[in-house]
């Protein structure tokens, strides 16, 4: 089948308007980092019958496809440099399909956003274990069961593949594949009825299907909640607090910061005005309204007086049945921090609280620059060393960091009880590109200073990258959002190398879904 009969099914299949061919197609293409190659077309079906129509005619003329969620990816995770790809936008793919407050579950199309997830069951006293990424306002579900994803809830009850009951998959053929118990033909109440299958969809990329519909349990939300920080006078001493604390799961949301990265934020809040919004933020959301001027107060010089002169920050959202357990749980984050650091304002931790699901400034640095985050989940045992040689790492390219004016950031988080994530935050001069246009509020990204695009500062910066990456991998390194960018498949044993290819193989023969991912 030629590209023009197969345009013709596409828009037979979900409507003219919802096929962008050419520069059109560009935003949806072009992601956090990169643009790889343009698209035959972006096609954007608004039903699970649409999709699998899509994906038959794309494998009846011979393309692959590409799989977008919401956009917020920097690995090339629907990427492609294969010029007759497809690319399929999950976005209209957005509705609820059913929330059982009594049978204690939610069912929800792939493109439905965490944020949009979170105000509908929130109306109705409930939220999901794990709520969602910081970039929830336009990431999705079916993008964080793909490529797996933490934040809002993680410190309590685990990342997004932990908060998932049932997939319903759309394979390669255009055949619908359900998991957990919904392989019965019934609710997808339950995960676990003989395999783990819906844990083998999980963090695939991708690559083993497409997430049409998911199922997550929910929970009644807790009425009372507090939050805390800490700052710190090295890393050694913060990821200490932080394992100390893993080890306990008191906390729902946390995440840590280094200087660079608190500093940052002081500036990207005044460039974007945000000061009134912060305010009100933590006001709807404080147990009590004289709790929340306090932190209004605290919000002002204080606060940022601490943050420029800490090297570290820590970050804690508790939540509980009522004031006593909130501050029973409060104080016990103080006694495992006591001796590593201090209590600081916590500022931060109220306004991520109050706005857990903040506009997308941070795809851009705080004066404008390009930005990509660059992460490895590691033992705690070999974070020491990892630091170490990143610092190593640091010295050797200070030179040339600063003469092409790149910088880095750090941001922190426990992995359950025994994994650490360490990500690194990489900033360059650098012309913005269609998705920031797309994803960037109009009005911040206008008062933003704007740079040329360099040729030597773009290849700096991919090679620096590529060291980073290399660095994780050296020190036993996983990571969450594969993509392409994080060799998988080169670095896994055989045995688990074969049985990745086999079933990659038995869903997909012909390697048309997300072709690259885990590299296969």
């Amino acid at each position: 089948m030629s590209a023009v009969p197969l345009l013709d099914t596409l828009r037979g299949a979900v409507g003219d308007d919802h096929v962008l061919t050419g520069d059109a197609a560009l935003p949806f293409a072009t992601d956090v980092y990169a643009l790889l190659g343009a698209p035959v077309a972006m096609v954007r079906p608004d039903s699970v019958e649409a999709l699998q129509a899509v994906v038959r005619a794309c494998a009846a003329a011979g393309h692959s496809v590409q799989l977008r969620g919401g956009g917020a990816s920097y690995t090339d995770g629907y990427q492609s440099r294969d010029a007759g790809y497809v690319l399929v936008d999950l976005g209209r793919l957005n509705r609820i399909v059913e929330i059982d407050t009594h049978g204690g579950f939610v069912t929800v199309e792939a493109g439905m956003t965490w944020a949009a997830l979170s105000d509908a069951l929130a109306a109705k006293g409930f939220r999901t274990p794990f709520r969602g990424p910081f970039s929830g306002l336009v990431a999705t579900i079916g993008g964080s069961m793909s490529q797996n994803s933490i934040s809002h809830g993680s410190g309590m009850y685990g990342i997004s593949a932990e908060s998932v009951l049932a997939l319903d998959i759309v394979t390669a053929d255009g055949a619908l594949l359900r998991t957990g118990a919904g392989a019965l033909g019934g609710l997808p109440f339950a995960r676990h009825f003989g395999p783990d299958l819906t844990g083998l969809f999980t963090g695939d990329c991708g690559a083993f299907g497409i997430k049409a519909r998911i199922t997550l349990p929910i929970l009644r939300q807790r009425p009372t909640h507090g939050v805390i920080s800490f700052a710190f006078p090295d890393f050694a001493a913060t990821h200490e607090s932080m394992r100390r604390i893993a080890l306990e799961r008191v906390e729902d949301t946390h995440f840590a910061l280094d200087a660079a990265l608190s500093q940052g934020q002081i500036a990207r809040q005044e460039r974007a005005g945000a000061t009134l919004s912060m305010a009100l933020s933590i006001l709807r959301t404080s147990p009590s309204t004289m709790a929340g001027v306090r932190q209004v107060i605290a919000a002002g010089l204080l606060a940022r007086r601490q943050i420029r002169a800490s090297a570290y920050m820590t970050h804690y959202i508790v939540e509980g049945f009522d004031k006593r357990e909130v501050n029973a749980r409060l104080h016990r984050l103080r006694q495992l921090v006591a001796g590593l650091g201090s209590e600081i304002a916590p500022t931060v931790a109220s306004v991520v609280r109050g706005m857990p699901f903040a506009p997308l400034f941070n795809t851009l640095g705080p004066a404008g620059e390009r930005w990509v985050p660059v992460h490895g989940i590691l033992p705690h045992r070999a974070v020491p060393g990892f630091h170490a040689a990143l610092e190593s790492f640091y010295a050797a390219q200070k030179p040339e960091m600063e003469r092409l004016g790149v910088w880095t950031g750090g941001m922190f988080s426990a992995v359950g009880t025994s994994g650490f994530l360490y990500e690194i935050a990489l900033y360059w001069p650098g012309a913005i590109t269609d998705y920031h246009r797309a994803a960037v509020p109009a009005d911040y990204l206008a008062a933003l200073p704007t740079y040329p695009d360099s040729a030597e500062v773009n290849a700096f910066v991919h090679g620096f990258k590529a060291g980073l990456i290399a660095l994780y991998a050296e020190h036993g390194a996983g990571q969450f959002q594969i993509g392409k960018a994080y060799p998988y498949l080169d670095r896994v044993e055989p045995p688990v190398r074969g049985l990745i290819e086999a079933i990659k193989t038995r869903l997909d023969p012909q390697r048309r879904i997300a072709p690259g991912n885990l590299g296969l």
